[in-house]
């Protein structure tokens, strides 16, 4: 059975709430690089990553709102 409170990046334990889930700022450091280096990324389908629907809902925020 895994530890609840296992630091997701070394595997110790994390004591320092504050800190939570990481056991130390170095952990929360490397997640946090991780995060920026894009590491860690959400998949998007084939269909979402063509120049169709996400250029369209792009161009589409790019237009000024209509005054009511």
């Amino acid at each position: 059975m895994t530890d609840p409170n296992a630091c997701p990046i070394c595997g110790k334990h994390a004591q320092t709430p504050r800190l939570r889930p990481f056991c130390s700022a170095r952990c929360a450091d490397i997640d946090l690089g991780r995060w920026f280096s894009g590491a860690y990324a959400v998949p998007v389908p084939p269909e979402l990553d063509s120049d169709g629907p996400v250029e369209e809902a792009q161009s589409a925020l790019d237009r000024p709102a209509r005054l009511r």
